[in-house]
């Protein structure tokens, strides 16, 4: 009997109980989809003979009414993420063959409810990138255009969602990283505060933005896996100590929101004009169910993407001068002393864009220009947040379009960075404050391409989010 494209971790937990199916049989099932849609390269490892192990084992606890929340839910993890016992390379040829030797505090928490962890999945190396198309091994195309970009960089992650390949995904965001790809492919993305998950077993890109966040179909699956990952972890000091909230369940409160919108995001001629337009619909929407939505002047807005690069390219220079050939990963056979080490183990193991960040962010560190740029961008990017600290003294949410335009042509951008960076203008902002964001989708354009639509609420006010885009999405 064929099995149906699930949507919800709840549809699945209610055939689970019927006898209509069997994890065992959701596995294989997914596998199937896996290898039918190779073409795709949404995964760069698949656990196939151990995902259907744990099914029978999640399957044996259903029958003595022992197993976890997240029984029954399949998914993959971005190539970020540590797993015990298995390879992880932030789609790079510098971490050829390296194996994991422990498990990421979030993986971990979602293995302990019962997840089913099918494979690991395809990502812009070292997270760097808005389209996918930056990995060592190859792009990943997106399952609604496969002449399209997934975005970046949990491309992979997003597509194995979009494509029915996995139930849900772990990510992460740095700029957008979560967001971006769930807007591109039509899926839900839940960026959290930061330190509202514990980044214990992530490989670095820039340690002060970087955030793990679930890739689904319904908010709810992703308010459920955030309500497991979230909370205090002794391997990361930077994780908030603040209770964590119900997320699940938790019904919008009926109060009529107080809504200010990115008055670039629906006016700009920068923006494609279906996205304009698409956002508009969804603010008239709600403004006929009561709500106040009136625009908002972003004042810092230019400097927001110079801020972000400036710092995460500077974090980024100092996470990743760990890979010099030394102690793990790639080492150049044709090194003949220790700084030829270095130099060639770099060059050959790090792409392109990977190389380009590291110089850029070495440049804005070196003495010289440590105050120009970094100091500078560290002050604008206070300043930044503590504007949009005020505006979340106004209003409950902030909203705009995900992105600018749909998702492009694979290779149309990859000779034009700054038109690349330019994907990320709307979703950095809550990287740089610190805020939780989520994309839901709102529709698609005339090529039937999927179009998001971005909430930010103030910081751990997830509860708020969560219940405001369950609504927006259809859900409650």
């Amino acid at each position: 009997m064929p099995i149906r494209f699930y949507q919800s971790l709840s549809q699945i937990q209610s055939d689970l109980a019927s006898g209509v199916v069997t994890c065992r049989q959701l596995v294989d099932h997914y596998l199937q989809r896996i290898d039918e849609n190779g073409h795709l390269n949404a995964f760069v490892a698949v656990y196939a003979e151990e995902a259907r192990a744990q099914a029978e084992v999640v399957d044996q606890k259903l029958a003595a009414g022992t197993a976890g929340r997240l029984a029954g839910m399949v998914l993959g993890i971005k190539d970020v993420l540590c797993y015990k016992d298995h390879g992880v390379q932030a789609g790079s040829r510098i971490l050829d063959s390296f194996v994991s030797q422990f498990t990421a505090t979030a993986v971990q928490r979602v293995l302990d409810e019962d997840a089913i962890i099918i494979g690991r999945q395809n990502c812009d190396e070292f997270a760097m990138g808005s389209s996918n198309e930056n990995s060592a091994f190859g792009p990943v195309r997106n399952a609604a255009d496969p002449d399209r970009v997934p975005g970046g960089s949990s491309g992979g992650s997003a597509v194995a969602v979009q494509a029915g390949l996995c139930l849900a995904s772990l990510g992460t965001d740095t700029g957008g990283s979560v967001r971006q790809p769930a807007a591109f492919c039509g899926v839900v993305g839940l960026k959290p505060t930061y330190g509202r998950v514990s980044r214990w077993g992530l490989i670095a890109y820039a340690s002060s933005f970087d955030c793990i966040g679930p890739i689904t179909h319904s908010v709810e699956d992703a308010a459920l896996l955030l309500e497991i990952m979230a909370g205090p972890d002794e391997f990361d000091s930077t994780v908030s100590r603040q209770p964590v909230a119900e997320y699940t369940g938790q019904p919008a409160d009926g109060r009529k929101l107080r809504i200010g919108y990115l008055r670039e995001g629906v006016e700009s001629e920068g923006v494609d004009p279906v996205i304009r337009q698409r956002t508009q619909e969804r603010l008239e929407g709600l403004r006929a169910e009561g709500h106040t939505a009136e625009p908002v002047d972003f004042p810092l807005l230019q400097y927001i993407l110079p801020t972000y690069y400036i710092l995460t390219t500077a974090e980024a220079s100092s996470n990743l001068s760990r890979f010099d050939g030394v102690r793990y990963g790639h080492r150049s056979p044709a090194a003949t002393d220790l700084e030829s080490l270095y130099k060639k183990s770099r060059t050959e193991g790090f792409g392109p864009e990977v190389r380009r960040r590291i110089v850029l962010g070495t440049f804005v560190l070196s003495a010289s220009y440590y105050d120009a740029y970094y100091t500078k961008a560290q002050q604008v990017r206070r300043l930044i947040k503590e504007f949009t600290d005020s505006l979340f003294e106004k209003y409950d949410l902030i909203v705009s379009p995900v992105t600018p335009t749909t998702a492009f042509r694979i290779g149309e951008k990859t000779s034009d960075p700054l038109q690349m960076y330019l994907a990320d203008i709307f979703t950095v902002q809550a990287n740089v404050v610190g805020c939780p964001a989520i994309s839901i989708p709102n529709g698609t354009d005339e090529a039937g391409l999927p179009i998001g639509f971005q909430m930010m609420a103030a910081p751990f006010r997830e509860a708020d989010l969560l219940a405001a885009a369950r609504l927006m999405n259809g859900e409650s």
